[in-house]
């Protein structure tokens, strides 16, 4: 983006911003080309791609560029992710747990990020709890520590549901997870 609007600056023209969401999901798959002898297509088929599909679809939701699955969150865990959500994707009886990549390791490691974590921990935790007053003092702490990391959307989406069941309590028997309407 910042090459692409320079350039576009040099010559006089604005371009809009460039956002795209990633999915992100590790496990076996089939790819090749697939098809019958009328018709081949170059594809790539497998319950974990279909995961990492609605996870691409979740990034607009959650205002993130990459969202990961649990097992690429298990394999990468010395970066810097936040967990997004307990969720259930469309197409998918048992709920996941999807993270959003926000940096390296080296962010990881940064005590800023460790301080917006812990925050957000506290948040998703006192969220799942129903506690909401409690959820909403930590969502605020890691909206002032986020610091332009994006996560402005994500922020907002959660204030939504804490006035949504201020409003209208889930119930005792409540698990905490989200289902998902959209791809």
């Amino acid at each position: 983006n910042a090459q692409w609007q320079a350039e576009a600056k040099a010559q006089g023209r604005t371009l809009p911003l460039i956002r795209i969401g990633t999915g992100l999901n590790t496990g076996p798959c089939v790819v090749g080309n697939m098809g019958s002898t009328l018709r081949v297509d170059y594809t790539v088929l497998g319950d974990d791609v279909n995961l990492a599909s609605r996870l691409e679809g979740q990034s607009k939701a959650y205002g993130v560029n990459v969202v990961i699955g649990p097992s690429t969150r298990a394999q990468a865990s010395d970066f810097a992710a936040l967990e997004l959500d307990l969720i259930k994707v469309k197409g998918k009886t048992r709920p996941v747990r999807i993270f959003a990549l926000l940096g390296s390791p080296e962010d990881a490691a940064a005590e800023g990020f460790r301080s917006l974590a812990r925050a957000h921990d506290a948040m998703l935790a006192a969220y799942r709890a129903q506690d909401w007053d409690q959820a909403e003092r930590s969502m605020k702490e890691a909206l002032s520590l986020a610091g332009g990391r994006g996560l402005e959307t994500l922020y907002a989406l959660y204030e939504s549901r804490l006035a949504a069941f201020r409003a209208a309590p889930p119930g005792a028997g409540w698990d905490g997870v989200f289902t998902a309407t959209s791809k």
